[in-house]
């Protein structure tokens, strides 16, 4: 789950982590108050759940209160990446004379968390770590969950002075034990900054926490943004649907998580170019089919739906029956490719027989059935 920045900068505070003063207005009566009780120079930031919004133009400096109603009433009426800018943070503005790049995120290859680094603070640090690799220090914690004041030398080429380094290390330390508290998968500061007098500030904050781990942190589960969020795929969530959206053309229904993915990879390496990751789960409700048919249909890029089940807990009939319930209740207007196999695989081909719908043998037989029909569309 994403939370807005402003969100991220009061548990940073919480936390012990510097951050500059600032709140949050929908109105432009609020922005005038904060700013006044900040002082002018202020930094007026979109609060939008997704990247990219400063180079979209989502950030405006007010140096007095003409330019904050002029940039207020440009931000208010903005849609970024398809979200309409709702909320907007006015903080103080900075006089900035160093900045940093620093991180914890889940390394799911290393099975571990690793805290990044970087002096190239500010900036897209994806695409640093492309062309410069060398200028991003990483230290994993080796299942460790908290940071080690006197560990890496890194922290010395990382900051320039001893005072800067027990500063910086603070400043890690206390985002580690904030990543581990409320089950983050990412708590970044872009840029921490240091001020001309000398100050210390978390000038931005992103935190992204576990879906999985929210019933342990009740007061986190009202941060959620539901209007930033997509809207199928909180449809998904509220259907028990594992879903995201992406850009293909070959809408996907699979049973199990590890099915799923690689019946994405197969799909890519045939030249196709799925357009959803969708588990229905181990659970053989035909109502999930449906619903998961009727999500996946929203999408006008769809030219196909594959879907591959392999049975084991989940009854091939059952499926077949949420297939056919889909085609009685949906106006379905793009080819089925169904590969069906294990518990009651047979009835359930006879059902979808039934109903003029045949199914395909293999999982690779199905694959480029679909992409086929996708490239034919």
């Amino acid at each position: 789950m994403k939370i807005h920045e402003y969100q991220a900068m009061e548990i940073f505070q919480k936390a012990g982590i510097p951050v500059s003063s600032g709140c949050v207005a929908t109105e432009l009566e609020e922005a005038q108050k904060i700013a006044e009780d900040i002082g002018f120079p202020v930094v007026l930031k979109a609060q939008i759940l997704t990247g990219g919004r400063g180079k979209a133009g989502g950030i405006k400096i007010a140096r007095n209160p003409e330019e904050l109603k002029k940039s207020f009433a440009l931000l208010k009426g903005m849609t970024i990446h398809g979200f309409k800018v709702e909320r907007i943070f006015i903080v103080q503005a900075l006089e900035i004379q160093r900045e940093w790049y620093l991180a914890v995120t889940v390394d799911p290859l290393q099975g571990d968390a690793v805290v990044i680094a970087s002096r190239e603070g500010g900036v897209d640090i994806e695409e640093v770590a492309k062309s410069h690799p060398e200028k991003i220090q990483k230290q994993y914690l080796n299942g460790q969950k908290t940071f080690d004041l006197t560990q890496g030398a890194w922290l010395k080429d990382l900051f320039p002075d001893p005072r800067a380094q027990a500063i910086g290390a603070k400043i890690l330390k206390d985002l580690v034990d904030l990543f581990y508290r409320y089950d983050c998968t990412l708590a970044e500061i872009n840029p921490l900054v240091v001020d001309r007098q000398g100050s210390w500030y978390a000038a931005d904050a992103k935190i992204n926490l576990d879906d999985n781990a929210l019933f342990r942190h009740p007061e986190l589960q009202a941060l959620r943004d539901v209007a930033s969020e997509d809207p199928d795929e909180l449809d998904a969530k509220q259907n028990d649907l594992s879903f995201v959206k992406m850009e293909g053309d070959v809408g996907c229904i699979v049973n199990g998580a590890g099915l799923a993915m690689a019946t994405l990879d197969i799909i890519q390496l045939l030249g196709g170019n799925p357009a959803n990751f969708l588990d229905v789960g181990g659970s053989s409700n035909p109502q999930k089919v449906l619903n998961a048919l009727r999500i996946i249909l929203k999408n006008q890029k769809v030219k196909v739906v594959l879907i591959n089940i392999f049975g084991g807990i989940t009854r091939c009939d059952d499926i077949a029956k949420g297939i056919l319930e889909a085609r009685r209740q949906l106006d379905i207007q793009v080819p089925l490719v169904v590969r069906l196999t294990g518990t009651n695989e047979k009835e359930a081909k006879e059902l979808l027989a039934g109903q003029g719908i045949s199914s395909v043998a293999s999982m690779r037989e199905a694959v480029v059935r679909a992409v086929e029909l996708a490239r034919e569309a």
